[in-house]
């Protein structure tokens, strides 16, 4: 417990202040996540890891205000039983108030317990950005020259961009304006004002996987891209059907040209 008060402390110290960007991109390591590619599909036992690590690190400084509770029990997710589920929902913790008045119970004079059907609370009183949304609005791979041809080969790059900015720090720090901006490798300038939110066994997980600081980065990009992209297997298989069934009807299609032209050539 006295790891995770000091972890939350400097979270918020780090946090309270704008992030400084300046320069060129950072380095962005290319992890093989198991969603990645046509035939790609999340990690259950991942996504759980990742949802422990923005749940015990995380979640006092960002929230989820854009994904419903609900939604960690769905097929192609976390896929949390439903009486688990339930139980997660009503112990999460609502750590600012002012951002949550959707929750006020006028007869508790209290904000009311959360609800399968509510989202994750909102964080706004520390000014760090919401990350329902953040695997998808950020980019690791922009080169050639900006060109973007690597996304191509490599996709946008957005899970491997979080994974490496959470695992880039250097362990430098200077103060600028009366700002302590922190070292890392990923971010676009070299120093950022968040301090590291994880060290490497951070969290203890329930089916033994390492909980190194890579591993913990890892599981926790491949959460937020799960947040910013929930149907990801649904769409793709989706889309393996439509080109099935596209191919399929191409070749009828052709079958049938060459039946109905077959006589006429045979004239000529």
């Amino acid at each position: 417990m006295l790891k995770k008060l000091s972890l939350a402390t400097v979270l918020v110290a780090g946090l309270a202040a704008p992030a400084f960007a300046a320069g060129g991109d950072g380095y962005t390591k290319d992890y093989a996540f198991s969603f990645e590619g046509v035939f790609g599909t999340y990690d259950q036992n991942q996504l759980q890891r990742g949802l422990k690590v923005y749940t015990e690190v995380c979640s006092g400084c960002h929230g989820l205000k854009f994904v419903p509770m609900r939604t960690l029990a769905d097929e192609g997710g976390p896929a949390l039983p439903e009486d688990q589920m339930k139980a997660y929902v009503a112990q999460f913790p609502i750590n600012d108030e002012g951002a949550n008045m959707h929750l006020y119970d006028a007869e508790l004079d209290e904000l009311r317990a959360l609800k399968p059907t509510d989202h994750f609370p909102a964080v706004n009183s520390l000014g760090a950005p919401d990350l329902s949304l953040m695997a998808k609005a950020r980019a690791g791979f922009h080169g050639p020259y900006g060109l973007g041809i690597n996304q191509l080969t490599k996709g946008i790059g957005g899970a491997e961009y979080v994974a490496s900015l959470l695992t880039g720090y250097t362990g430098e720090e200077k103060e600028e304006a009366g700002v302590t901006l922190y070292e890392n490798k990923a971010f676009p300038g070299g120093w950022i004002s968040m301090a590291p939110p994880l060290y490497g066994e951070d969290v203890e997980f329930d089916d033994g996987h390492s909980n190194s600081l890579e591993d913990e980065a890892k599981d926790l990009a491949a959460f937020l891209m799960w947040t910013a992209e929930p149907k990801m297997d649904a769409r793709k298989a989706t889309g393996f059907v439509a080109v099935f069934f596209l191919t399929v009807l191409s070749v009828l299609l052709y079958l049938t040209n060459k039946r109905i032209w077959a006589p006429i050539k045979r004239k000529v």
